[in-house]
């Protein structure tokens, strides 16, 4: 949606309004669409500095940075709230509402049913997410608690601002979730034209049809160096009490697409924070099910991938990849050739960014969230440490072994 640049009087430029990432599926940062192939954050001065200094072997591994663009919060003329983002590049596009955007028919949707400012009780009125709640639970609790399967059609009909039925495609809840903590919070501790600034990154599931991906959290360790001693304690009691001490993992979200019944299985970072060691292992042997049976080729070129990074990791001294995540992405929609019962071709090996060649499986791993990362020579580092992450290497070297027991039918 591009909107007129109310906020500065005289300012003809158009602004891009940002969506929801309708494929979120973990963190607690608002993640927002800027276009079909680019997302964007609040940015952190910590996590920019990272991408900007990315060491060339990790960069197959990590969203492509794009820069930084100014946003500001918008009221329309309903009351309707959202994010607007000065364009990267000057744009005089009169004023318009895209009547093909499903994230927001499903946002205005949601702000209708409760006032402008979105409020989380209409997640839990959302069809998907009609869940049975304790009288003390709040509404968000409700829909994100882990016991719950969160499922959602692949495709129906909403209406956009003006009328206008649109198709909306199956989407994570969390997305929605964390955009209404991050408006709600802007709207309470900041005026209407402050500026702020957001990264840009690659969309990296853009390309997927009915993307599926686990969110993991890796290592040993979640806090920062800068952390405060109650927030220390709180992120040592959560790897304590998961599967983050034993395996030096945990899961963080999920989204598989179920071809038998055509909606996305939702699993939040609830759901992976109770796990047992077993429990994490039927976990990945979920989310390479589509609901009628394994997805048995991506465990290979998965697992090529998982090496790889594991000796790129291996190969970067100094850094600490604290709180940062991993996600595993790939297409649930398969191809034609590679429908149930049909022969799976030999895997090959993957090239860069998860492409194969044609008729091979595509997938995807990337690290993500580095608003905690450090190594020699960051700014403003009180701490430097030698050799490579311990924690991210023991958290890789057993989620390959238990992909790998998987792969072997254990």
């Amino acid at each position: 949606m591009v909107v007129q640049n109310s906020a500065d009087a005289g300012d003809m430029r158009a602004g891009v309004q940002l969506e929801p990432f309708l494929h979120q599926v973990g963190g607690h940062m608002s993640v927002m669409k800027y276009d079909e192939h680019t997302v964007c954050k609040p940015l952190i001065s910590r996590e920019q500095r990272f991408y900007e200094s990315l060491p060339l072997a990790m960069k197959q591994f990590t969203p492509q940075y794009k820069g930084t663009i100014t946003v500001h919060l918008w009221k329309d003329s309903t009351g309707h709230l959202s994010l607007v983002a000065n364009p990267v590049k000057e744009s005089r596009e009169p004023f318009k509402v895209s009547t093909e955007s499903a994230a927001m028919a499903i946002w205005q949707t949601l702000q209708q049913t409760t006032g402008s400012s979105g409020s989380a009780c209409a997640l839990a009125q959302w069809p998907h997410a009609q869940l049975a709640r304790s009288p003390k639970e709040s509404p968000a609790k409700a829909l994100l608690r882990s016991e719950t399967h969160l499922n959602t059609p692949a495709s129906s009909l909403a209406e956009d601002a003006n009328g206008n039925q649109v198709e909306r495609k199956s989407f994570n809840p969390w997305g929605l979730h964390c955009h209404q903590a991050h408006l709600t919070r802007l709207c309470s501790e900041y005026p209407e034209n402050k500026r702020h600034r957001f990264l840009l990154l690659e969309n990296v599931v853009s390309q997927y049809t009915h993307p599926c991906i686990l969110d993991l959290k890796m290592g040993t360790r979640q806090h920062g160096d800068d952390a405060s001693e109650e927030k220390k304690a709180r992120h040592m009691r959560k790897c304590a009490q998961s599967t983050s001490a034993c395996l030096g993992v945990r899961i963080c979200g999920m989204q598989v697409y179920q071809t038998d019944k055509k909606y996305f299985l939702c699993k939040d970072k609830y759901y992976g924070r109770k796990l047992s060691v077993e429990g994490f292992r039927q976990a990945l042997y979920q989310f390479l099910h589509n609901g009628s049976h394994l997805r048995r080729e991506l465990l290979e070129p998965i697992l090529q991938q998982l090496r790889a990074l594991l000796s790129v990791i291996r190969s970067q001294s100094s850094y600490r990849f604290y709180s940062s995540s991993l996600l595993i992405i790939y297409d649930g929609q398969e191809p034609p050739e590679r429908a149930p019962g049909s022969p799976h071709p030999q895997e090959a090996p993957q090239a860069a960014h998860g492409s194969s060649p044609s008729g091979l499986t595509k997938v995807d791993v990337r690290m993500i969230d580095f608003a905690h990362t450090t190594y020699k020579g960051s700014w403003n580092e009180h701490t430097t440490y030698d050799g490579p992450d311990p924690g991210y290497i023991f958290g890789l070297e057993n989620l390959i072994r238990i992909l790998q027991d998987i792969q072997e039918g254990e």
